[in-house]
Order: structure tokens, then sequence, then C-alpha cells
């Protein structure tokens, strides 16, 4: 059974008020970026609060495939992790495995914010809960991860499949030419394949245009990052400062 559409968006400035506004208008999620941002994990933990807080879910995309990164980003209270260049079966169970504790994986015990700091049998409440709805999704980054898809897709544990455009066509030699014939056959190869799936498909939207992720919709994608809150801001700023009549 396909799971329904899902519709989130990116983080990418560490500052509350930028999450608390997009939590409120309507995503299913949101993804803080801790691989390209400058966010550390103190401003990581007041972010995924402040998301929360609004009912939304907060999900990181980490930097590597790294149980030590993913640990701690998991302790903050994540709701999912996102991780980048995951090329094949063995290195998608690692992820897996780094999400999930022990017998089904190796995450180490910590008792923060995800665990309630250790009070009232926080522990075992979050193990038996909220650890096990953890949602993970592997980046498909690169022509070697399609070629590897069926495989990865797989892999138990892993919820989903998600498409970063620019590294994608990048891993081709030409980054950003979605246009490209090459890059188009990529993403026809992913859809194909993903879209026999019950996982999630999804794709990054990096613009804000709510026309091509209604095109993604169409297509099969249900896991839809809907641009980046700079280009949201950005876009909107430039778009109403040119309608303005100064003389």
């Amino acid at each position: 059974m396909r799971r329904k559409v899902e519709i989130g968006s990116w983080v990418t400035l560490g500052h509350m008020g930028i999450t608390e506004v997009m939590a409120g208008a309507g995503f299913d999620w949101l993804c803080i970026d801790v691989e390209h941002s400058v966010i550390d994990y103190y401003a990581l933990q007041v972010l995924i609060s402040s998301i929360q807080f609004k009912k939304c879910r907060a999900y990181v995309r980490v930097g590597a495939n790294d149980a030590t990164i993913i640990k701690r980003v998991l302790d903050a209270g994540a709701d999912g992790i996102i991780c980048p260049m995951i090329n094949n079966a063995i290195e998608a169970k690692l992820l897996v495995s780094n999400v999930k504790y022990p017998p089904h994986g190796n995450r180490g015990v910590g008792l923060a914010r995800a665990q309630n700091y250790g009070l009232d049998n926080g522990f075992e409440t979050y193990k038996d809960s909220k650890a096990k709805e953890v949602i993970i999704i592997a980046q498909i980054e690169h022509y070697k991860a399609i070629q590897e898809l069926e495989q990865i897709i797989e892999v138990e544990g892993l919820d989903g499949t998600f498409i970063g455009p620019y590294d994608l066509s990048g891993s081709l030699g030409k980054p950003g030419q979605y246009d490209d014939n090459d890059v188009k056959m990529m993403l026809l190869k992913y859809e194909s394949i993903a879209s026999l799936s019950d996982k999630y498909m999804g794709f990054h939207v990096i613009n804000p245009d709510a026309e091509l992720v209604n095109e993604k919709i169409s297509k099969g994608y249900n896991f839809i990052a809907f641009s980046i809150d700079t280009l949201f801001l950005g876009s909107l700023c430039r778009s109403e400062m040119q309608k303005v009549n100064k003389f």
C-alpha cells in the first residue's frame, strides 16, 4: 500500500523564529540541514523543539552516515533522519543500524531530551515508542545509487529514498542541468523502480513553485521537500520589491 503524500521543507537558518513560522504554515515536516549549514548541536535541539511545539515533525539531514552524529541528533529528539550519499545496500543497512537500538542496530544509549533526560522511566518509554517510529530516509544523490536502487529499497527498516537533484546531476558531471538527457534518464529510472515500492519516493523541489510540487505528485512522488527557507524568504522579498514604485 502506497504511503500518503507528505510535503515538507528545508531549514538552513539557525533561528527558532524561522522554524516556528514555517512549522505553522501547514508542512507535514521540516528538515533541519546540518550537512551544509552552520547550525550546531545546541541550535539544532532548539530548532527541533520549536518545530515539534507546532505539532510538525522535525527531521534532520545529517552530514554523514556516522553513528556518533546520528545518535546525538536522535538524542536531541529528532523524528527522522535523512542521510546523504547512500549509494548501495551495505550503506543503507549501516544507516538503519546507526538509527536503531540493539538488537536491531548499534545505536548507543544516552539520557537526553529524547529520553526525558532519564526521568520518569524516560528511556524505556522512548525505546518502546518513539524510537521505533523514527523515519529513516536514504538520499539518492549519485548515479551509482540509481544502479543499486532495487537493493537499497529492499533494506529492512528503511522508510524510503529521496532524490537530491543537484548532487545527482553533479555525479554525471552536469550539476544543475536538469534538462540534460542523461540526468532525465537517471530520474526516469529512479521513478520506474521507486514507484513499485510501498516505501517513500522522494524529491527535493528546490524552487519555491507549487506547480513544480504538483508535477512531482502527479508522477507518484509522496515525500517532497518544498524549497528552502532562504529561497522562500528571498524570492518573496525580491518579487514584491520589483512591484514597488519608488518615484
